[in-house]
């Protein structure tokens, strides 16, 4: 087994996170998704509401939706980013996995609270009435438990674990 440099051991640390961080923006998505089929939800303009609360102008052209979608990604990014510098890596990735899963859990849940309490209402109200409470929260919920499961995965030394590295090495 070839042993990795410290700039292949952070090369490697920050595919996972980046590979985590999409995989917990996409699990919202496809969370939104399902709520939107079994409830005639427009999830286009849910997407289409991301977009807004960042820019009003670009809220209105056709490219709203899909740029709703990028933007959702790149906070995903964001907040994978933060929380695996802020929290995993200096000290739920050595707590084990319980500790992972819950302080992802709790991270989520307090960014939810803050954007859904705080910035939300105050930058775009309209996307703040668009789906229950409990399911926008669900929604970060599925982020923090896509999120979690990569990283936790992607750092053990089972098949899983492994595969997830050659990849990373590829």
């Amino acid at each position: 087994m070839k042993r990795l440099s410290a700039s292949g051991v952070q090369h490697r640390f920050w595919l996972l996170v980046i590979f985590a961080s999409i995989a917990g923006g996409l699990a919202e998505i496809a969370w939104v998704s399902f709520y939107g089929v079994l409830t005639s939800t427009n999830i286009g303009e849910v997407a289409r509401q991301v977009t807004v609360s960042f820019s009003h102008e670009l809220g209105e052209t056709p490219m709203a939706a899909p740029l709703g979608i990028l933007i959702h990604l790149a906070l995903a990014l964001v907040m994978g980013c933060a929380y695996a510098l802020l929290v995993w890596q200096p000290f739920a990735r050595r707590a084990g996995m319980a500790v992972t899963l819950l302080s992802a859990a709790l991270a989520l849940a307090a960014v939810w609270a803050l954007n859904f309490f705080v910035v939300l209402p105050a930058l775009n109200p309209a996307f703040v009435a668009l789906m229950p409470y409990a399911v926008t929260f669900a929604s970060k919920m599925m982020f923090a438990l896509a999120l979690a499961g990569v990283l936790i995965v992607g750092d053990s030394r089972g098949p899983a674990g492994h595969t997830l590295r050659q990849i990373a090495q590829a």
